[in-house]
Formats: C-alpha cells, sequence, structure tokens
C-alpha cells in the first residue's frame, strides 16, 4: 500500500497549478503585510476578488473625478481592500492596494471558472434569466419544454422584448449563426444552485462579457491564426467544406482502401452535377505503426493527398489509386490512429475553408497516451480537445473484424472519446464486419451517406436555403450504420452551418451585466430522467504562458515520481491531506500556494471551506482518499497515462499561437488561454 500513498501524494499536487485568474486567495500563515484584502462573507480565510469590466479605469483616490492612475486591461483580476459607495479600492497582489475601480464597473467572480457555449446540435440555445426567481419558476413549471420554447419563438423574432420579460438575451443560434470562433467572450461564474442536479441540470449565475467590445473586434487577439485557423482573412462569404479521409492502410485493410477510392469517385460525380461543385474538396491521409519497431511498413504516417476540389479529382484519384495495403504485419494489433488524425490536422491546408470535417476508418484500436510507440503521446481526449479546438469535426467508423475481437472495447471506447463534441454525443460508428466484403460494403454505405449530407447542406448554404434544425435524438430501434450516419453528419452539417453564418455576420455573445443560466438544455429537463442531459456549457480555466508551463512541469515530474514508487515500494506516508489541500489552494489562487506551498488547511480546520462553493471540478478535486488506494494497478497506470497524454496537450496549447487572448495587452505573459476543464487532472 505505501507506493499508493506516495503516488497519491504526488497525483494531488499537480493541482497546485490547475486554476488562474483565480477568483479568491487564501490567507497564508507567513502573510504579515499592513494590507489586507477583505474576506468573503461568511469566510474565515478567503479574500475577496473581482473582474474588470472594458473600458474600467483605475483612479487614485475614491472620487470617480480624480485623476486616472491606468486602465486596465479587461478582465483582470483583483483583490478587493474596500468598498465605499459605487468605488472599490483594489490592488492585482494580495498584499498592495492600486487603486480605485467603479464597482459598476466590475463583476466578483468567486471561482475561476468561466463557461463555454457547446456545439448547437440537439438542444435549444441558453436562455439568460433576469433573475434566480424567474429561471427556478420555469424548471419548477408543468412543461419546461413549452416555458423555453415560448422564449426562444420570442427572441428568434428580433421583435421587440416586452417589458418585464424573465428573460432578458438569448444565446445567438439561427440565421445569425452562432458565436463567431474568434469572438473570444467569458461567463465568469458567480454563484450556483444545485437543486435540480438530479436532474442533470445546476443552474448558474453568470456574467456575460465579450473583451472585444474593447478596441475592436481584433483589438484584442493575441496572434493570427496559422495554417489551422483563417489566417487572418475576412469573413468567408460561401461555405467551403473539406473532408479529409484518415484510413488505416496496414495489413487486412485493402477492401476498405479499395471501397475509399470508389466513394471519392462517387462523390466527385456528383458533384460534377452540383451548383456548388467547388465548395466541397476532398484530402486523403494513410496511417500505420511505429515505423522503428518495424520497419517494414514503410511510413507511420503519409499524407496521400491535400485538399482536392472536383476539377482537381484526378490527382486525388491516381494517388489513391497508387495506395497498398501494407507488406509486414506491424508490431502490435493496435495501430497509430492518432498520428494519423494529428497529422491531418497539421499538414492538410484547412486554410479557407469554414467547415472542416474527418472520416476516420481502421479496424484497429489506437497507440494511445503513456505507449512508447505512439508518436504523438496523445490520449483520446486530448486529441478529441486539439480536433475541437481547430474546428475540425471527426466521425469515427470502426470496424470490428472476428480477428479483432479481444480489442474491440478498448477501441470502442477509445473512438468514442476521440470523436466527442462538446455537447456530450460522440460521432461514432462500428461496423460489424464479419466478412471483408461485408465490412466493406457498409463502409461504402456509410461513407456516401456522409458525404451526400454535407453536400446538401453546402449546396442549400450556397443558395441561401435555410438549414432546418436536424432532428438528433437516437433512435428507439436499433439503427444501422448507414442511419446512424445520416443522423451524425446532419447533426454536424447543421452546427457548421452556424458556424459559419456566426463566422461571416460577426455574430457577437450576448452583453448581460449578471444574468442566471442552466448548464445544460432547460427544456430536457422533464425528459426521462434516465436519459443523460445535453450540456450547453461547458466549463474551462484561464491561464496564462507561466501558469500553463508550470502545470506542464509539475506533472511531467508527478509522472516521474509515480513511474518509480510502481517500481520500488516506499515508506509509508499518508500524504493526502497536503495533496488535497494544496489543490484546494490552487483552485482559489495560484500566487498564494507559491508563497506557502506547504500549508495544511486540513489541519488547520478550513479546507472545507475552501472547497465550498466550487461550481465544478477537476477529476483529482472529485476523488477522495480511498477512490486512488483502491483503484487496482492497471487502473493507476490508466490514470498515469492520462496524465501524459495531458502533458502532450499542454505542449500543444504553448505553440497554438491563434487562440491566446491578449485583451489588447501585447505582453505575452498576460496572454490567456481557455482550457476546457476536462483538460486538467
Amino acid at each position: 500500500m505505501a507506493y499508493k500513498e506516495r503516488i497519491l501524494m504526488k497525483t494531488f499536487s499537480l493541482v497546485a497549478v490547475l486554476y488562474s485568474l483565480s477568483a479568491f486567495a487564501l490567507i497564508p500563515s507567513c502573510c504579515i503585510a499592513a494590507e489586507q484584502p477583505l474576506l468573503q462573507e461568511g469566510k474565515k480565510t478567503v479574500w475577496q476578488r473581482v473582474v474588470s469590466h472594458p473600458g474600467a479605469k483605475l483612479y487614485a483616490s475614491p472620487q470617480a473625478d480624480g485623476s486616472v492612475v491606468s486602465t486596465p486591461r479587461t478582465f483582470t483580476s483583483f483583490y478587493v481592500y474596500e468598498r465605499n459607495g459605487d468605488m472599490v479600492r483594489v490592488g492585482v497582489a494580495s498584499n498592495k492596494s492600486d487603486g480605485w475601480l467603479k464597482q459598476s464597473d466590475t463583476t466578483v467572480w468567486p471561482q475561476a471558472i468561466t463557461m463555454v457555449f457547446t456545439d448547437p446540435m440537439g438542444r435549444q440555445p441558453v436562455l439568460f434569466f433576469r433573475d434566480h426567481d424567474e429561471i427556478q419558476k420555469v424548471c419548477e413549471a408543468e412543461s419546461v419544454r413549452e416555458h423555453v420554447a415560448q422564449y426562444v419563438e420570442l427572441f428568434s423574432k428580433k421583435a421587440r422584448i416586452p417589458d418585464g420579460c424573465p428573460v432578458v438575451a438569448m444565446e445567438p443560434m439561427g440565421e445569425d449563426g452562432r458565436v463567431a470562433e474568434k469572438d473570444f467572450y467569458l461567463l465568469p461564474v458567480m454563484n450556483i444552485d444545485a437543486q435540480f442536479k438530479e436532474s442533470g441540470t445546476q443552474l448558474l449565475q453568470v456574467a456575460c462579457i465579450d473583451p472585444g467590445i474593447q478596441g475592436g473586434k481584433d483589438g484584442g487577439k493575441a496572434g493570427q491564426e496559422g495554417q489551422n485557423g483563417n489566417g487572418g482573412a475576412s469573413a468567408p462569404q460561401r461555405m467551403k467544406t473539406a473532408l479529409a479521409f484518415v484510413i488505416d492502410t496496414t495489413i487486412s485493410m485493402k477492401p476498405y482502401i479499395d471501397q475509399t477510392l470508389a466513394v471519392v469517385r462517387r462523390i466527385y460525380d456528383e458533384l460534377q452535377k452540383s451548383p456548388a461543385r467547388d465548395d466541397l474538396a476532398i484530402a486523403v491521409v494513410a496511417f500505420r505503426s511505429n515505423l522503428e519497431k518495424s520497419p517494414g511498413i514503410e511510413y507511420t504516417t503519409k499524407v496521400i493527398s491535400d485538399f482536392k476540389n472536383v476539377n482537381q479529382r484526378s490527382e486525388l484519384e491516381r494517388l489513391l489509386g497508387e495506395v497498398r495495403e501494407a507488406t509486414a504485419s506491424t508490431h502490435a494489433f493496435d495501430e497509430d490512429s492518432y498520428a494519423g488524425v494529428k497529422d491531418a490536422v497539421d499538414k492538410l491546408t484547412w486554410a479557407g475553408y469554414s467547415a472542416k470535417t474527418m472520416l476516420l476508418i481502421s479496424d484497429a484500436g489506437p497507440l494511445g497516451a503513456g505507449d512508447p510507440t505512439s508518436k504523438t503521446g496523445l490520449s483520446a481526449e486530448a486529441l478529441a480537445d486539439y480536433l475541437r479546438t481547430n474546428g475540425i469535426y471527426l466521425t469515427a467508423v470502426h470496424v470490428k473484424t472476428p480477428s479483432g475481437k479481444k480489442d474491440h472495447r478498448y477501441a470502442e471506447t477509445a473512438y468514442r472519446a476521440l470523436s466527442m463534441m462538446s455537447n456530450g454525443k460522440s460521432s461514432y460508428i462500428p461496423i460489424d464486419a464479419k466478412t471483408p466484403a461485408q465490412g466493406a460494403k457498409q463502409f461504402d454505405s456509410v461513407a456516401t451517406s456522409m458525404a451526400t449530407v454535407y453536400r446538401k447542406i453546402v449546396e442549400q448554404t450556397a443558395q441561401g436555403t435555410q438549414v432546418e434544425k436536424p432532428k438528433v435524438e437516437e433512435s428507439s430501434k436499433e439503427e444501422s450504420p448507414e442511419e446512424l450516419a445520416k443522423r451524425l453528419a446532419e447533426a454536424t452539417g447543421y452546427a457548421m452551418r452556424l458556424q459559419f453564418a456566426g463566422d461571416r455576420k460577426g455574430t457577437t455573445a450576448p452583453q448581460v451585466v449578471s444574468a442566471w443560466i442552466a448548464d445544460s438544455d432547460l427544456s430536457l429537463l422533464e425528459a426521462n430522467p434516465k436519459d443523460a442531459p445535453v450540456p450547453a456549457v461547458y466549463p474551462a480555466v484561464l491561464l496564462t504562458k507561466s501558469q500553463l508551463s508550470k502545470l506542464r512541469d509539475q506533472v511531467k515530474l508527478i509522472i516521474e515520481t509515480a513511474e518509480n514508487a510502481f517500481l520500488q515500494d516506499s515508506a509509508d506516508f499518508n500524504f493526502y491531506e497536503q495533496l488535497i489541500s494544496a489543490a484546494a489552494q490552487m483552485s482559489r489562487d495560484p500566487s498564494q500556494f507559491n508563497q506557502d506551498p506547504n500549508a495544511n488547511l486540513a489541519q488547520k480546520g478550513v479546507l472545507l471551506e475552501v472547497l465550498d462553493g466550487l461550481p465544478y471540478k477537476s477529476r483529482i478535486l472529485g476523488m477522495q482518499k480511498e477512490d486512488w488506494v483502491n483503484m487496482s494497478t492497471g487502473e493507476q497506470r490508466e490514470f498515469i497515462k492520462r496524465l501524459k497524454g495531458l502533458v502532450r496537450r499542454y505542449e500543444e496549447y504553448d505553440s497554438d499561437v491563434a487562440h491566446w487572448e491578449g485583451f489588447g495587452s501585447q505582453n505575452s505573459a498576460d496572454w490567456v488561454y481557455r482550457v476546457p476543464l476536462t483538460m486538467l487532472p
């Protein structure tokens, strides 16, 4: 048991760098500064903090007509030292105030968490309610669905909203599209009501802030978008769609290689007759496995062809026609499909395409995080996050052959996670291939069905036809692979259509000072409680470059220590309290942890106070000591593999210039990255 305790100590310590720009600080035992911030009401150890609005000014005195000290960047986090009418004395540090802000130019932010809208498929738009009582009335109504539909219809008409309407704003969705991808909005969480949690819904008090309002929409971007973005180009006028086939070309995959060529030809044939013939292009990337382990397989990944439209079809068809399955076996049954996906993101020319899709086809599971033969080192969830960040929708087609029966469960779990969208739904299609011919035939139907749906959406968009919201609920009867493919394509196609419209019109998030929202689709609150809720928003935290670097380094150290602990039994030290203490401190304020990293809040009797009120927790903060101790050795090793995958993702964050937000600051130390909570340990 001793080695488990040691791993537990190191594992929980990594949470010391989880959250950035925290809204509260802990009082360190060594703090003897003359100035101290105000405590949160009802707390004994937690400081108050606020964040600044666009256009806020820092004054030298509590007189708003006094001299201006500075204009803080939007969303600067301040400690609160004093309140005087509409003015608050604030400071960026916990031992010194810097000046005064108008209280109306600030928002209280009790946690470091901000919410992000999920993909709009399968749910109603998020409604922003004026106050808590109004949203609670809707949640307790006999027909929640009818109330939600009534408000959605009201705001969709863009008519004048009646005075006293309980809903003050609605998430953009419809002909104006969803919030533009380049619009860095913020939904800081100020309060939470979990009374409907058993039904899968929590109520959140948020402040919707769009930093882009200050100084123009692009004034705060940290950098221009690179190869995988829009390259800083103006809004697209046509919905150009990119479809990349990522295919397994190892032994046994010849029928699927041949079928891919047949599908591509059929798509091009249809495009020849389409009014949107130039608006859909196809690319092909092949993958096998680790080349060093099996030199005879020729390559790990290979770009067969970059995107080609119908006018360039002959070149792609020729290149794809030359593809052969491997003549040598790979070192393991699982192949490096993650490398194929990653290279498809990085090496294909996605710039210029507003709708981006990928179709993965394999009869084997992936080489995952922690596998020394994996080219990427990424986990399924980390690679899924990479796809989402780049705006690419992936569908995984998993060919289940009799020879791979032992691998089916692992592969399905991995590919469901890889194709997971922000709304919690997977785009995963299993094919029961009792024979190669049967499997190839089903793959042909699946790929053709999806491509046909995408082509029709492109045509409708080009013709100005309104794309209707598809019904994405899972059928009560068992769906065929073709039916499932059509439903998934309609859902992702609809989401891409909304994103295209939002990017073209520059659609922004609602501007509200404070409101209440539900974190899942309210219209489904009264539905079958056995059904999983459809998330409407998901939690993320803001990390600076420095904090991301510290997080990466800390996780690396923990992995090394944990792996060493597996090799040798250690002295029986129980560090659980210290570890969870560090987690709690850093979920509130990383700077205070740096001042007193050995403080043990559990022994001080304040741990529960610190953890109380956190609306969402990372995986480790949600664990108990016994959860880790009761894990099998295999489960603990899988946990460590997940950490390895996160490290590789953090390295990708660091180099992702397009998605760092500077809020107008040219100093890269001030830039922040919106990291999903699922990407934290």
